[in-house]
């Protein structure tokens, strides 16, 4: 394990530090990647890997088609929707997984727009943990029914999505739970700063010069940064990408923060965009993504749903990648960034593709089960009490 040496509190974040250098990283050409490789930057100690399923190793793909069709000769996709859950999600997942596994808990929760709750529905479900997911009242019925067929117990929170994240946190430091809430453990962007490590390898131990990647609640762009300048502190590369963040039209915290402008509230409005992944009217640490991207020398951009949806065709057409909307958000960024002379064409770029729609087992019946609930700790004790079977004569 690489020697945690410190702890740096920012923005509300624990940012968990090493005794960098070189040796820190795999030597070699590997034959296959996955997140575990990295294992001398994570906080994980001497022990075999309890967590079943495969984790990291996504692929970078050269996409000639795109290529031409953008006239970007050095673009590339790091495709995150190889993992079981289809989303990038499963890093973060795993690796919390791994950390609760060895310290012997049995529930993990979390809150989440949809991937994370999946993720962590199909994680727990492969480690024999319970899942307890809070998710808002208008989430996915899709989403909904793959947490519950993986055996999760579901609350949707009346109250919306800020809502549900304190009452996960709530739920998990009183009853003892694993807490993967992304943006509060800072496991979960030590898990997805991997990418970053896979991405230098994959270019032939090179940097590129932009990195794009949507935005919501803001650790995946985050994670990145911490990645990269972290590679440079090892002394493997000389310099970190730019970063550009990508958000949504109807719900741009993020951008109007960068630009200095107020939002209005159709600019704030989480059920006002179809990209369901990023619609976080509130960043859990969006001044931590916004100094990443000013002192990257980046930017933030917002796209329209229509955007959206022509970029998931057209990487369906000319790359052969599926994308849901919110995934297709780097593409649609790109475009933006290119006309807005953000990004040059002869850059080296890398679009991250966050995640790909999963459609639920048609079988009828799910493991787990769904309730409303206010935003009251009481209401989901008592909803969990009533799940525990009755004594015989009870």
């Amino acid at each position: 394990m690489g020697d945690v040496v410190g702890r740096e509190l920012v923005t509300g974040c624990d940012w968990l530090q090493y005794d960098y250098r070189p040796a820190l990283l795999p030597a070699g050409l590997a034959r296959s990647l996955d997140m575990w490789r990295y294992r001398d930057l994570l906080p994980l100690a001497a022990g075999p890997i309890r967590y079943p399923l495969p984790v990291g190793g996504s692929p970078l793909l050269s996409v000639p088609g795109l290529r031409q069709r953008l006239d970007v000769p050095q673009l590339w996709i790091k495709d995150e929707t190889h993992g079981p859950s289809a989303s990038n999600k499963d890093r973060a997942t795993a690796l919390v997984i791994e950390d609760g596994l060895r310290r012997g808990v049995d529930t993990i929760t979390t809150a989440s727009t949809g991937n994370a709750a999946v993720a962590t529905a199909f994680g727990a479900a492969a480690a024999q943990l319970r899942a307890v997911i809070f998710v808002s009242i208008d989430c996915q019925p899709d989403k909904l029914a793959l947490m519950t067929q993986a055996g999760a117990r579901v609350f949707q929170v009346r109250e919306g999505y800020a809502a549900a994240v304190d009452l996960s946190r709530a739920a998990a430091d009183r009853f003892g739970w694993l807490d993967r809430n992304t943006g509060t453990n800072p496991l979960t962007m030590e898990a997805k700063k991997t990418v970053a490590f896979e991405v230098w390898e994959q270019l032939g131990r090179r940097i590129p010069d932009v990195v794009i990647a949507p935005v919501g609640d803001g650790p995946t762009l985050a994670a990145l940064d911490k990645g990269f300048a972290e590679l440079v502190r090892c002394g493997v590369a000389e310099r970190q990408p730019r970063l550009v963040g990508v958000q949504a039209e109807r719900c741009q915290p993020l951008v109007c923060a960068w630009t200095g402008v107020e939002p209005r509230a159709d600019q704030l409005d989480p059920a006002g965009t179809i990209a369901d992944g990023i619609a976080v009217p509130k960043a859990a640490i969006g001044d931590l993504v916004l100094t990443a991207v000013r002192r990257g020398g980046g930017a933030m951009v917002a796209v329209s749903d229509d955007a959206l949806l022509a970029a998931a065709a057209t990487l369906a057409s000319d790359a052969g990648v599926g994308a849901e909307p919110a995934a297709a958000a780097s593409l649609a960024g790109l475009a933006l960034a290119l006309d807005d002379g953000l990004v040059d064409r002869s850059e080296t770029v890398v679009l991250l593709n966050t995640g790909r729609e999963v459609k639920p087992s048609p079988a009828s019946g799910s493991a787990g089960r769904v309730s409303i609930v206010n935003a009251r700790l009481d209401e989901v004790r008592r909803a969990l009490d009533s799940d525990q079977p009755r004594m015989p004569g009870s």
